[in-house]
């Protein structure tokens, strides 16, 4: 008798969470159906005003009207964008914390450094790429060399005096792809910032120095640094007269670097779907795109398989120039 009251017992229980299951089931997906439901963070690797700055804050805005929730920029500046990094993908991955990661620190970094506190594939989602720039190779107005063919020999005859600014790993590797592909001969000189490496080429303390265009651009105009190259694949709106490395002769020394949106593993897949599309929006719009062409900078977008797929094979390709140029550098 107590044998069959247990089974009789067991039965219902069985009963009652067959009839329960599909209600769990149903509440599991939609568990961030709300979102957002209070303002997002958007953390970005560079001090205010910088290009990737100007980016995030563009984003923010845009984001604000399409999420219906305040989308507050949150500045962690140190390292080339790697400080922000090791902070987001330590944080909770429910869509509340995004960060605007450019190349530098998420491809360049880690194919340069073993250090690197991060795993860029293992440790993020790729949303969407956002805007994609050039570097520009600068030297200084009185400078004797008038063209990229010309400098290049003259380091080969001034090895010992003949060095270039570096503010992070992408500008290194930048320039020791123009190295390998030319024989030019430089030593690198480390600087803080790209401010600092442009000053450091106006004063002369070094010969040249690779840089994104928007700290060096109103000096070029000004006349007071020269621009060899840009390393696009066409010339650059904002500078006309400035040829391709290409055009200066010089094949496949080309390095376009981009600005993309990340959140931690494991976040939602619906949530990123939905910023994926977001973004899509935002990147398209006349607005935006005039905004960031002010300083040298592209809109863009990417599904989030082809942003994660761009970001293999740049990993793999900067470090094969890494190698290839026996570069090492500590985060």
């Amino acid at each position: 008798m107590n044998g069959c009251r247990r089974i009789w017992a067991l039965l219902r229980l069985v009963t009652v969470a067959v009839a329960f299951s599909p209600l769990i089931a149903s509440a599991q997906p939609q568990a961030s159906s709300g979102y957002p439901n209070r303002p997002v963070r958007l953390v970005v690797g560079f001090a205010p005003g910088g290009s990737n700055d100007i980016l995030a804050r563009v984003l923010a805005e845009k984001l604000h009207k399409a999420l219906g929730q305040p989308v507050i920029v949150e500045n962690k500046p140190g390292a080339g964008g790697a400080t922000a990094a090791s902070f987001v993908k330590s944080q909770e991955p429910d869509g509340y914390t995004l960060m605007v990661g450019a190349s530098g620190a998420m491809v360049v970094g880690p194919a340069v450094s073993a250090q690197t506190p991060y795993d860029t594939k293992r440790d993020f989602e790729p949303i969407s790429i956002l805007a994609t720039f050039p570097l520009v190779l600068v030297v200084s107005a009185d400078a004797s060399f008038k063209s990229l063919p010309e400098f290049i020999e003259w380091t080969k005859k001034n090895s010992s005096s003949a060095n270039y600014a570096s503010a992070s790993p992408t500008f290194t590797l930048a320039f020791e792809l123009l190295k390998l592909k030319t024989g030019a001969t430089l030593q690198r000189v480390s600087y803080r910032g790209t401010n600092d490496a442009v000053v450091a080429v106006l004063s002369k303390q070094v010969t040249a120095a690779m840089t994104d265009t928007l700290p060096a651009m109103p000096l070029i105009k000004d006349g007071k640094l020269r621009a060899l190259a840009v390393t696009a694949s066409a010339r650059l709106p904002q500078l006309p007269d400035v040829p391709t490395v290409a055009e200066a002769d010089v094949a496949g020394a080309e390095a376009i670097f981009w600005s993309g949106l990340f959140a931690p593993k494991g976040t939602p897949k619906d949530i990123t779907a939905r910023l994926e599309a977001e973004v899509h929006k935002v990147m398209q719009d006349d607005e935006v795109r005039q905004r960031l062409r002010t300083v040298a900078t592209e809109a863009a977008s990417s599904t989030s398989q082809e942003f994660a797929a761009r970001i293999t094979s740049e990993l793999e390709s900067w470090n094969a120039v890494a190698k290839s140029a026996n570069v090492q550098l500590d985060q």
